[in-house]
């Protein structure tokens, strides 16, 4: 029956494609749709379930010779095909095997150009492929959201630095849930920026295969319309003062893009949910990517690794000078080694920011290579994106002398259409020779990570080290995340900072970095978002007196073979159960909202696990820190109740027997 009814939409879109102006193309399962049509413009909107959820929307483009694509134009014809294929993941964020299943309309044009609409069941997206035989100048992206009613959006408006334009920014911003119409033109937000209309499905708009091309924000419209804006090309920059300097534009070009006649563009993606529920668990962003450019990836590691930056080293219980120095980051080896963490970070300080070849003074490289190669540790290398892409060949030389294979680079806060492509540039390198890079200061991956594997996370995202000055890294923010800024890849938050506090306990203190909500709220973090390198930002002297806890840490993997988020709600709070092997993890966090959570079993398989629970205190409440760690034996269909402090939250990992 459903292979006839299949059969019957396919031929209902091919009569529509050849007899009408409108065209239109459904998804697999018939729940949504979208029409198309050329008038003086390119028009599209999407129902779902018979139900308007994208009102009449502009797509276009504006070249150089001042011609849109919508301009003295006709279709010329039409195809559709249907797809059902697997993508096995090299590195598997939410899970192993990737269903890729959707209807796809291209659209022939009278000018040299295509659109491609890909409907899935959990979402849309278009792209425009262009066939000029020369290269071309885009001079305006035309990308227009327009919704009926009057919706609210978790809108991440960027703050306008005092040094330069509004392009530069570093993708970590909070998303506050605003009504549509109280969004100015003026204001502008990266994306994902989800919406939330009166009544369900959600929908987050978001874009993937970024290459060779700006990225797209979004601006308000004091309406119930989100317009993509897209940063022009900067034609001068200045080198900014200080011991992180990055470039800035000062001058930016008329146009957005030159580039290549013939080549396909980023997708505009919608993703489309009935629950919200779906969102985190929605992977289309990876599915829309150009496959990996890398070859073999089986030389990629992912894992868990500290960090020192949030904590300044400030260690304790140790018989040596702390600090940017031989021993400290010693005692760091030593540290993962006895907890299950597969490396160590050397972040900013051990060599000169400027320089990679000049070394810190107070350390000895060949001394902490040899001593971690000992223990069976990696090292992580920090680099400022300035100084690696100067010296690039040669410090990557370096790296691979060393043993080194994951870098971070850092201080980059753009996403214009030359700062695109040093990001391709700098992960071929990489690749190259066999080095996996995480960017800091940097837009979401966008599928850039099914491209280049070695590309394994991204920051670009308001984490752990927003504790070190402001208090705006809340649980609230933290059950954002999920439902946002995670729709476009995995982030690099470094959860499970020790010190934790109640909303009006906290404080910044430099080296006593604290964090609102409990500490079941942070360890829940390393099962509900998603990042195959998980880093520990937290502070190892104090894990050292918690060993069971710091044990259970140390255990929890990194990728999944699946992903299932049993409940939740956007903003409010999360359950998400990730398998691994015959093995389950499951996380869950709250906002400032004590809740009660029933967990049924009824996801995992026959059988006896072993449940070792993290849970809030009975005192979470008052002392953040309070958490009760204990061991169980659940089956299938068995439920345990939870209670949930405001900013609590529990992790329980099920290893089957």
């Amino acid at each position: 029956m459903k292979k006839l009814l299949l059969a019957a939409i396919f031929v209902s879109l091919f009569i529509s494609a050849r007899c009408t102006d409108t065209l239109s193309v459904c998804s697999p399962n018939g729940n949504i749709c979208v029409k198309i049509w050329l008038q003086k413009n390119l028009v599209y909107k999407v129902y779902h379930k018979g139900n308007l959820i994208i009102a009449p929307s502009l797509m276009d483009m504006l070249l150089s010779n001042g011609k849109n694509f919508s301009v003295n134009n006709s279709i010329k014809s039409t195809s559709l095909k249907r797809t059902a294929q697997q993508i096995i993941s090299p590195v598997p964020e939410k899970r192993k095997i990737i269903q890729d299943v959707y209807n796809e309309l291209s659209i022939q044009f009278k000018q040299p150009y295509k659109i491609l609409f890909r409907v899935y069941d959990d979402g849309v997206a278009y792209r425009f492929v262009t066939q000029f035989k020369d290269s071309i100048t885009i001079q305006k992206e035309v990308a227009e959201f327009h919704f009926p009613g009057s919706p609210a959006a978790f809108f991440p408006g960027i703050h306008k630095r005092d040094d330069a334009d509004i392009f530069h920014t570093s993708f970590e911003e909070q998303y506050p849930l605003r009504k549509l119409d109280s969004i100015a033109p003026d204001e502008m937000a990266y994306t994902p920026v989800l919406v939330v209309p009166a009544t369900n499905p959600k929908i987050a708009i978001t874009e993937s295969d970024l290459d060779d091309y700006p990225g797209m924000f979004l601006n308000g419209s004091n309406g119930a319309v989100l317009k993509g804006v897209l940063a022009k090309y900067p034609l001068e920059e200045k080198l900014t003062e200080g011991g992180y300097p990055q470039a800035l534009v000062t001058k930016r070009a008329d146009y957005i893009a030159k580039t290549k006649g013939s080549r396909s563009f980023p997708w505009r993606v919608l993703i489309i949910a009935e629950e919200d529920k779906q969102l985190p668990s929605n992977d289309i962003v990876y599915r829309l990517a150009a496959p990996s450019k890398i070859g073999d990836a089986s030389w990629i590691k992912p894992g868990k690794s500290t960090d020192e930056w949030t904590i300044n080293i400030n260690l304790f219980n140790v018989n040596f000078k702390t600090g940017i120095n031989t021993a400290s980051y010693k005692y760091y080896i030593d540290f993962a080694k006895r907890f299950g963490f597969t490396r160590i970070m050397m972040d900013a300080g051990w060599s000169d920011n400027l320089d990679l070849f000049k070394i810190n003074p107070d350390i000895n490289m060949d001394s902490i290579i040899q001593y971690a190669h000992e223990k069976g540790i990696k090292i992580n290398m920090w680099t400022l994106a300035y100084t690696l892409d100067r010296q690039l060949d040669s410090a990557l030389d370096r790296f691979n002398k060393w043993g080194v294979d994951f870098i971070m680079t850092d201080f980059i806060d753009r996403d214009d259409q030359k700062t695109v492509n040093f990001y391709a540039r700098i992960a071929k390198a990489c690749a190259d020779h066999k080095i996996m890079i995480m960017y800091h200061g940097a837009y979401p991956q966008k599928g850039f990570n099914r491209t280049y594997p070695n590309n394994i996370t991204r920051e670009g995202v308001q984490g752990s080290e927003y504790n070190m000055w402001s208090n705006k890294t809340t649980p609230p923010h933290d059950v954002t995340l999920p439902y946002t800024r995670m729709l476009a890849g995995s982030l690099d938050y470094e959860p499970l900072v020790f010190n934790n506090t109640t909303q009006k306990q906290f404080r910044n203190i430099e080296g006593m970095v604290m964090t609102q909500g409990t500490r079941s709220h942070q360890l829940a973090m390393f099962a509900v978002y998603d990042n195959p390198m998980q880093i520990f930002g937290g502070n190892p002297s104090q894990a050292w007196l918690e060993p069971a806890f710091t044990e259970l840490m140390g255990s929890l993997p990194t990728t999944w073979d699946e992903t299932n988020i049993i409940d939740g709600k956007a903003g409010e709070y999360i359950v998400t159960a990730r398998q691994k092997g015959a093995d389950w993890y499951i996380g869950s966090m709250t906002d400032w909202s004590a809740r009660d959570i029933n967990l049924k079993f009824d996801f995992i398989a026959e059988g006896n696990y072993k449940a070792t629970i993290c849970k809030d205190g009975v005192n979470a409440e008052r002392y953040a820190a309070d958490y009760i760690l204990a061991d169980t034996m659940v089956k299938k269909n068995d439920t345990i109740q939870f209670h949930l402090a405001p900013g609590g939250g529990f992790f329980v990992r099920l290893v089957k027997q």
